[in-house]
């Protein structure tokens, strides 16, 4: 094998895994549902353990205002003061930033 096909090669796979990247952001712009409740996670974890979490996989329409986006509908659960306390959330599907955060 040359070292001209092979470097032909290694370019063409490069150019298709950015035009493949391409598209699919294109096609869903949203970020992954898993990386947005590992974010908010962490962020939980700054201020102690979390015994649960969840999120819907789906985006759902959330109006806030005059303003309509689409997010991700989650929860956390951790014991603060030896009690279990309860938070539902809602995240930006395109960036993943807390838009609403309620404890119940």
């Amino acid at each position: 094998m040359k070292l001209c096909d092979f470097l032909v090669g290694v370019v063409t796979g490069v150019a298709v895994a950015y035009v493949v990247k391409e598209t699919s952001t294109r096609v869903n712009p949203n970020k992954n549902p898993n990386a947005v409740l590992e974010d908010i996670k962490n962020e939980f974890k700054k201020d102690g353990t979390i015994d649960g979490s969840w999120i819907y996989m789906q985006p759902e329409s959330f109006k806030k205002e005059n303003i309509t986006i689409p997010v991700y509908k989650g929860g956390i659960s951790r014991v603060e003061d030896g009690e279990a306390v309860n938070f539902e959330f809602a995240a930006d599907a395109k960036s993943g930033t807390i838009v609403d955060l309620v404890r119940i």
